[in-house]
């Protein structure tokens, strides 16, 4: 299976029976105890990552996606999530941030702000597509399709037990250890 693909060829839509004008399908968001999508991605240092290392290792984990590296928003998030990392952790949790950007990308972004976690690299958008983070938003007045601030909490089974939709990327961490 190629990397950055969801087996199966499961591509979901937001909206029921629709595509967006320029050809893309985009993907429903999980709904809780949903089992995680299966998928294959490389992290920033090229290595393959897929959805089975996530589960059953007795942690949750925490999957957090992400609009763009070195952007004040996304990267104040991943600083919450840093500096937070010894809770989150000691809570029982896995970290894990996921954007279309490049491995290459991620590198520098999590050397940069000496992030503890891995970055995952989904550049076709299918990862962010099978999770629901994959959409249209409003950018500068404007309709565009791109990546949806979200984050995902799994069971160490694999089982969805938390959205948060409205993420606070100053307090991100501080949003899932209340």
């Amino acid at each position: 299976m190629p990397l950055g693909t969801v087996p199966f060829g499961i591509v979901l839509k937001t909206v029921p029976n629709r595509t967006v004008p320029n050809g893309t399908k985009i993907g429903n968001m999980l709904k809780i105890g949903d089992k995680m999508p299966q998928f294959e991605v490389i992290d920033q240092d090229g290595v393959v990552v897929k959805s089975e290392d996530f589960i059953g290792n007795g942690r949750k984990t925490i999957v957090y996606f992400y609009p763009k590296d070195n952007t004040s928003g996304c990267t104040a998030e991943a600083c919450s999530f840093r500096d937070n990392y010894a809770a989150l952790t000691a809570a029982g949790y896995n970290v894990v941030g996921v954007s279309k950007d490049s491995a290459k990308s991620h590198t520098g972004f999590r050397a940069k702000y000496e992030l503890p976690f891995r970055l995952l690299a989904d550049t076709s958008t299918e990862m962010l597509q099978a999770f629901g983070a994959w959409g249209e938003k409003k950018m500068y007045g404007k309709t565009v399709l791109g990546t949806l601030r979200r984050t995902f909490i799994f069971s160490e089974d694999g089982i969805l037990e938390r959205i948060i939709e409205k993420v606070d990327t100053k307090n991100a961490a501080a949003q899932i250890l209340e």
